[in-house]
């Protein structure tokens, strides 16, 4: 389940685990019990994996000018290997 900040009008801002049903209704503070309604932000980025982060960097470089490339990336140029086995012959074509 996702975190929300809420800020209540007495106490301040705190964190609480709930469900992304109740993600829009106001939180009880859990110091005075007062209806505290929901502060967005900027989501936490920092916990990412290294390699999920430079694909969004690229991505969002590439947004405005992308980048031009000459061919398809991760194809191979060597040609698909034949095989010369006579049991290969009499499998099933799709």
């Amino acid at each position: 389940m996702p975190t929300y900040t809420h800020r209540c009008p007495v106490c301040g801002e705190f964190d609480q685990v709930r469900p992304m049903s109740a993600a829009g209704s106001a939180a009880a503070c859990p110091d005075c019990g007062a209806a505290a309604p929901r502060v967005f932000g900027a989501p936490s980025l920092r916990g990412l994996d290294p390699g999920v982060r430079r694909a969004l960097d690229a991505s969002a470089r590439s947004a405005d000018a992308p980048e031009v490339v000459a061919s398809v990336p991760g194809t191979n140029r060597r040609a698909t290997p034949v095989t010369r086995d006579p049991r290969h012959a009499r499998l099933p074509r799709p």
